[in-house]
Parts: C-alpha cells; structure tokens; sequence
C-alpha cells in the first residue's frame, strides 16, 4: 500500500492530518507531506478512512 497526494488539487485543509498524524503533515507553508507512504497493515482502516475524507479528493491509496 502506498499512500499519495495531487499536490495541484490537496487544498492543505488538513482533514487528514487530524485523523492520521502518523502518516500526514502539514508544514508551515501549508504543503501537505507524506510522512507514513508505506502505512503499516494495522492502520490501513484509518488511512482508508482518511483518504475518504478528504473534502478536494487528493488523496490516493494504491493497493
């Protein structure tokens, strides 16, 4: 599993770093990093979950 962002459509809005800090960042310029792209299987549900909840859909999961 690989987690991914669109840089050209993340809006930085930061839903996924409030469900997933373990695996998403924002900096202090408001560019979203992958810290996690490789989450461990234990946290795939909460990952999937974020990645749904992204309001600009710019997150992927690659399976």
């Amino acid at each position: 599993m690989e987690v991914r962002v669109d840089p050209l459509v993340c809006e930085a809005n930061g839903v996924c770093v409030g469900l997933m800090p373990e695996v998403f960042d924002l900096d202090d310029e408001d560019v979203l990093h992958i810290v996690e792209p490789h989450p461990p299987a234990e946290l795939l549900d909460r990952v999937r979950h974020a990645v749904r909840s992204c309001p600009k859909a710019a997150l992927t999961l690659e399976e």
